[in-house]
């Protein structure tokens, strides 16, 4: 009697997805780190929330360091996945890679009230980010980028808030500024209706809070109603 069907073909596809299955455990492993520092860095840095701005170059000083242990576990995972096969595995750390580039995007603005550039974020990561759309090695996805930024809208609204209850009122000011111009720049991208698009829509929602807050604060006299001339003024006092 012959065999119709060669059992030798499943073995070989369980062989197959056994060794998938330890990437993809080795992968998991190595997320699990990158989220765990991506959550010591967000701790430290969501304390200038509640700190004099004084303390924020020191603050951004401290999560700076946390940022080498993020290049350790980006080369760990560089080195786990297999060639040529980096979208197949992209989704186990895209979300944590999204965080650590709105974390390294808010430590620059935090240092520089100016927003990240593309040479500045492959340092903090000591990875280069696709701007081809050509991965063939690990690289941090321009989507993932994009996605970092947004987030810091959203964070800088907030600290928008904050910075009025700390006393600090020509910093929403500059925050209102820098989100106006950073919206202008997301109308210049042809983004499809993805998450990516839901999230750049909520951008507008961002600025209407901190647009608010500054007529409240122009109203009551706590600022003056000209923004570069707010922007002046705070530069003066800095360089005092």
């Amino acid at each position: 009697m012959s065999i119709t069907v060669d059992l030798g073909f499943f073995d070989a596809i369980q062989a197959s997805m056994e060794a998938e299955a330890t990437v993809k455990d080795s992968i998991r492993a190595s997320v699990r780190e990158l989220d765990r520092t991506n959550r010591n860095i967000t701790a430290v840095l969501n304390r200038v929330h509640s700190s004099p701005k004084e303390q924020v170059p020191a603050l951004c000083t401290q999560a700076r360091i946390y940022f080498s242990d993020i290049q350790t576990h980006i080369s760990e995972l560089a080195g786990m996945v297999p060639v040529n096969q980096y979208y197949k595995y992209n989704g186990l750390w895209s979300a944590p890679m999204q965080q650590a580039c709105f974390l390294a995007t808010l430590c620059t603005y935090l240092e520089t009230e100016r927003l990240i550039t593309v040479e500045e974020l492959e340092g903090f990561f000591a990875v280069k980010v696709d701007l081809d759309n050509n991965i063939t090695d690990f690289r941090i996805s321009i989507e993932e980028f994009l996605h970092g930024v947004v987030s810091l809208t959203n964070e800088l609204s907030r600290l928008a808030v904050n910075a009025v209850t700390s006393g600090d009122f020509s910093r929403p000011v500059r925050i209102g500024k820098f989100l106006k111009e950073l919206y202008s720049g997301f109308q210049l991208l042809n983004l499809k209706n993805d998450t990516l698009r839901k999230r750049f829509d909520g951008i507008k929602y961002d600025i209407k809070k901190v647009e608010e807050i500054i007529y409240d604060l122009t109203v009551r006299k706590l600022v003056v109603a000209n923004v570069e001339t707010a922007i002046e003024e705070d530069a003066s006092v800095s360089e005092a």
